[in-house]
């Protein structure tokens, strides 16, 4: 296997000549980060799989391309026979959770729990009370169990996690929630997410909210509107979603907004 090739990723074994990898690799970046990244191993539960690059190179969601080893992927078989990528450590990933990780309070609403990343972070975080998790499909669950996710942690983060079997749409609290991580959609880029985020907004009482793609969101309503970012225009725009969005407060957010834009809003 190449040692920048995924598996399962769309690119040949040996579509790379070696000397080209090792010029890339020499003036490559390794990605790292102050948050918490599980060990994860192999293992398959039905339609799912969770795989192990040795090396891979990847673009961040907001940052260049950069270098990461043992980085890991969850993929579902589609109905065509085709494993597809749902969830994976690379920097776009982290990069595009990360914000709403480093704010969550209280008690904290994970909406998908994918390869667990968001829910462990956010329980590792002092001001966090409580998490719930909830996720849809119980092979997802299945699959954290087995690579020993919750083992990983100290024993007061894992006391303060709950994991639901349950719609996101569906599911609602008893009382309010303090923040609310939405995170159930596959690609990052689509419209729907705002529409079915104020439904779980809702059902959730959340106070705060991020939603998994909300700069691509926002970059395609200001390029809609023909406006450029700004604090001012970025304000106006997440009013327009109904949302009390994260990461408004975040220095230079307007910015963050169009580099991730300029990687992966490719439908305008």
């Amino acid at each position: 296997m190449h040692p920048l090739a995924f598996p399962g990723a769309h690119i040949p074994a040996d579509a790379i000549p070696p000397e080209m990898v090792a010029e890339a690799l020499s003036s490559l970046t390794p990605f790292t980060t102050d948050l918490f990244v599980p060990r994860y191993q192999p293992c398959e539960v039905g339609c799912w799989q969770l795989r192990v690059a040795p090396m891979l190179v990847s673009s961040g969601y907001w940052s260049p391309a950069l270098m990461t080893t043992g980085t890991a992927a969850l993929f579902r078989r589609e109905a065509d026979g085709d494993p597809r990528c749902w969830m994976s450590m690379t920097p776009m990933e982290i990069e595009s959770q990360e914000i709403g990780v480093r704010a969550a309070t209280g008690h904290t609403v994970v909406m998908g729990m994918g390869m667990g990343w968001s829910a462990v972070n956010a329980a590792l975080r002092p001001e966090v009370t409580r998490v719930t998790v909830v996720e849809l499909d119980p092979d997802v669950i299945e699959v954290n169990r087995r690579i020993g996710l919750l083992d990983q942690l100290p024993a007061e983060a894992v006391a303060k996690i709950v994991l639901v079997n349950a719609d996101a749409l569906e599911f609602r609290t008893e009382e309010p929630a303090d923040t609310l991580m939405t995170d159930i959609w596959l690609p990052i880029n689509g419209d729907e997410r705002m529409e079915q985020s104020r439904v779980m907004a809702r059902n959730t009482g959340a106070r705060h909210v991020y939603v998994w793609g909300q700069e691509l969101a926002i970059a395609r309503r200001a390029r809609m509107l023909g406006v450029e970012l700004s604090d001012l225009t970025v304000a106006r725009i997440v009013a327009e979603f109904g949302l009390p969005l994260i990461g408004l407060e975040h220095p230079d957010y307007p910015g963050l907004i169009a580099r991730a834009a300029d990687k992966w809003l490719r439908d305008m």
